[in-house]
């Protein structure tokens, strides 16, 4: 089968740091090679692939809405050129990438990892279309859209050879933070998680530069890290990412947003670190409550969870995990779509 896979420009695929959706376009585009399929990627600058890589754009996450209207152009004038060639084109990328191209017979499948725009929806599905089929990360992120057209649940993947089980973590282990230090990331009650259980808390992730959040770090986050009980180590690639999560013996997850996915509970219980999470999006999907982790509603439900670690089993967090979200069972999810 010949596939096309679309990404945004923006940051590269794969990834040199963060970039979930490039990350995810990556294993996949591999997946797909190593099954035999022919794989061509259409992305930005600096991306590569197994098979065929077609590069457009900048790499700037920042661009302006022209530069993102000559993006839509290139990728128009591809489609129209090539998209009878392919048999399947998964777009990761803008909806509005597939207009040329939605009556074509090949098959499109529109994938979505954060809220959905309904609008953009509709008028897709009230104009001509065959072979369109729209997925999204988790029930919540298909409910955010699932207003016209067909919708599938397909979660999201990591690749599980990148981490290491650790199957036991003394007491001492520290928590730890992942993920970008948005205010509603949480990072402020992860820290207050710590210091009111007597632990140490390792901040792993992006400052954010956009003025709210950047002040929000600056005024209410970095006075907190003193290198001891709380410490940042920064963005972090997968092999840091792997020693950083197995030595910890769990993942903090105190969002304030209804966050579509959140890979970063994967990764943990990749290395059987297991996550407490609130209660928002897409975490009750996630966690198995008890195996993987534990889903609370507050700080202090997570307090209380803190105190049950322990309990879980490293070794079955990683297992069921793996069963679920692994890179092979999530890339024949789309195929059998």
């Amino acid at each position: 089968m010949k596939i096309l896979l679309i990404m945004d420009p923006g940051i590269s695929v794969p990834p040199k740091l963060y970039g979930g959706h490039e990350r995810l376009v990556s294993l996949f585009a591999k997946e797909y090679h190593e099954a035999g399929h022919e794989v061509t990627l259409l992305a930005g600058p600096e991306s590569e692939c197994e098979g065929t890589t077609v590069t457009f754009g900048v790499n700037d996450l920042e661009r302006s809405n022209w530069q993102k209207s000559k993006e839509t152009l290139f990728v128009w004038k591809y489609l129209l050129q090539n998209g009878n060639k392919f048999d399947l084109i998964h777009n990761f990328g803008r909806l509005i990438y597939l207009l040329p191209i939605l009556n074509f017979k090949a098959k499109k499948i529109m994938t979505y990892g954060r809220p959905v725009s309904r609008k953009g929806i509709k008028i897709v599905t009230s104009l001509p279309n065959k072979n369109l089929i729209f997925t999204a990360c988790s029930d919540y992120c298909v409910s955010t859209g699932n207003v016209a057209g067909k919708w599938e649940t397909v979660y999201n993947a990591i690749d599980f050879s990148l981490y290491e089980l650790n199957s036991h973590v003394e007491p001492n282990a520290p928590l730890m933070f992942l993920g970008r230090l948005d205010k509603i990331k949480g990072v402020h009650t992860a820290i207050k998680v710590a210091k009111e259980t007597n632990n140490k808390l390792v901040i792993a992730g992006n400052i954010s530069h956009t003025p709210d959040n950047y002040a929000y770090f600056k005024n209410e986050i970095e006075p907190q890290i003193d290198g001891e009980q709380v410490k940042y180590v920064g963005p972090l690639n997968d092999v840091d990412k792997n020693y950083y999560l197995r030595q910890s013996k769990a993942l903090l997850f105190p969002i304030e947003w209804d966050e579509p996915f959140g890979m970063v509970m994967t990764e943990a219980m990749a290395c059987g670190t297991p996550v407490i999470a609130f209660k928002r999006g897409s975490v009750p999907e996630v966690i198995e409550n008890g195996i993987t982790g534990f889903i609370v509603t507050n700080k202090d439900e997570m307090i209380h969870a803190l105190a049950s670690i322990e309990f879980i089993n490293r070794k079955k967090c990683r297992e069921l995990a793996e069963s679920r979200f692994d890179t092979p069972i999530i890339a024949k999810k789309y195929l059998s779509i």
